[in-house]
């Protein structure tokens, strides 16, 4: 999560009922801070990423001319041979060839300012579609890692400097790499990077055509915007977090996901390549104004004209949201659990005829949904998980089995699609999405960019500046 923008390190704030089964909707798939700087918040914020004063070195900032597997094809991935991990899928077989084809992305530069959660989830998604990212961090914690890679899957196919960005000597060397950039990726609170001298008008003085993405939890204005926060809170005002949970129960949050993460990092990336979209015609970069709460509320666009129409009741009631039997999970013989998503008459019959329940009562009386529930989980919780899959096994009974993480990397269809790779003995996600016949970014963990010549820094600049620990 993330507090809203990173902290000034000189003046950190203080921690901070229908009777009838209503029609499905239209879609029911779920589809840098100076080394004085207070430390950033715990991971999981991503708005309080990295103080004021010193922008976090770029933790993986694009390797140099790497070679990248192709995404076009379904099988895992190797790391670039110049990187120093390879990925590869978690099945038996990893797919032949290293490094990075392009991608889609291909010669777009971003300079990612470190932070927490969202910003760095950007710059992965831009990465990992072949764009060149370059994260810069704090100048203690580049020295202090050295050249080890980072592990952190966010910041695979990127690489890392760390840059006093306090020093006027670091913010007019931030200036000459932004000048070779198409993209700064801006984690800071509103109003920091423009009191550290590298805002959206003092970088686009040195590069017009440059694209300023700034991610915030409650955005550049309005009267939350200088003030803390952290997922949880960005996904309340949204209106969000009020339609999760079990009826009777409190609100739930859905851990980051839908504000640092969905509503933000995913919102930054593509407003990144609207704004890049948008320079082929005018030539000039845009500010994105990235805010979670924003972005929140446009993923739950759908509900609100459902509870405006009278389609969608109290949390906990309804056909997507545990209130209907045929949308739930259940618990099996063994402990584990099945996801049962039987909306459709058709896979419904499939599911009950399958499971040997003849005599249910009607499922578009709501007031039989306890009753048939009840049914539902004691003819569940008859088998193990196991013996469930092979029951619904290639059927249209919309049963799977709830994997935890180890499980669904090995999953059998997630294996032939290559979902899933592994990048120095890190089981993580293949990029998403795919675009057919197109390459995809190097996916080898992050480590210290030493030559930034092609950023616009000579040798003996980069070596001045280390000299002075301005740069690390």
């Amino acid at each position: 999560m993330s507090t809203n923008g990173a902290p000034d390190p000189h003046n950190p704030p203080a921690p901070h009922n229908a009777p009838k089964t209503p029609p499905l909707p239209a879609s029911t798939t779920s589809a840098g801070a100076a080394d004085d700087s207070p430390a950033p918040p715990a991971a999981g914020s991503p708005q309080a990423a990295t103080p004021e004063g010193s922008p976090a070195a770029p933790e993986n900032g694009p390797t140099p001319a790497p070679t990248s597997a192709s995404a076009s094809g379904p099988g895992p991935i190797s790391a670039s041979a110049s990187g120093p991990a390879s990925a590869s899928a978690p099945g038996p077989a990893p797919a032949s060839g290293s490094g990075s084809q392009g991608g889609p992305l291909a010669g777009v530069r971003v300079l990612e300012l470190a932070g927490l959660a969202p910003g760095p989830f950007a710059g992965m998604m831009l990465a990992d579609h072949g764009a060149e990212v370059l994260r810069v961090d704090r100048v203690s914690t580049v020295a202090r890692s050295g050249d080890r890679p980072r592990p952190d899957v966010m910041d695979r196919g990127k690489r890392t400097i760390g840059l006093d960005l306090k020093s006027p000597d670091g913010v007019a060397a931030f200036k000459r790499m932004a000048a070779t950039a198409d993209v700064v990726i801006d984690v800071f609170r509103p109003g920091v990077a423009e009191r550290l001298g590298i805002g959206p008008a003092d970088l686009h003085a040195v590069n017009e055509r440059l694209v300023y993405g700034r991610m915030t939890g409650w955005g550049q204005d309005g009267p939350l915007a200088p003030t803390a926060g952290h997922d949880i809170g960005y996904i309340a005002i949204a209106g969000a977090l009020s339609m999760l949970g079990r009826e009777g129960d409190k609100p739930t949050p859905p851990i980051n996901i839908l504000g640092d993460f969905a509503g933000g990092g995913l919102m930054l990336a593509y407003g990144v390549v609207l704004a890049l979209f948008e320079r082929e015609r005018t030539g000039r970069g845009k500010v994105i104004d990235a805010a979670m709460v924003d972005g929140a509320a446009s993923l739950f666009a759908m509900f609100y004209h459902t509870a405006q129409s009278g389609l969608w009741g109290p949390r906990g009631t309804n056909l997507l949201d545990t209130g209907a039997p045929m949308y739930d999970t259940y618990e099996t013989a063994d402990g584990r659990y099945l996801a049962v998503g039987a909306l459709e008459p058709a896979f419904w019959n499939e599911m009950v005829t399958r499971m040997g329940l003849t005599d249910l009562p009607d499922r578009d009386d709501r007031a039989n949904w306890p009753r048939i529930r009840e049914r539902l989980a004691a003819a569940f919780r008859s088998r193990t998980r196991g013996e469930w899959e092979a029951v619904f096994e290639g059927s249209d009974a919309c049963v799977t089995p709830v994997l935890d993480m180890g499980e669904a990397a090995r999953h059998p269809h997630n294996l032939a699609r290559g979902s899933f790779v592994e990048v120095g003995g890190v089981t993580q996600p293949a990029p998403a999405p795919r675009l057919l016949g197109s390459g995809r970014g190097d996916l080898a963990q992050a480590t210290r960019l030493h030559d930034l010549t092609s950023w616009g820094l000579s040798d003996e600049h980069a070596k001045a500046l280390r000299a002075a620990d301005v740069l690390a």
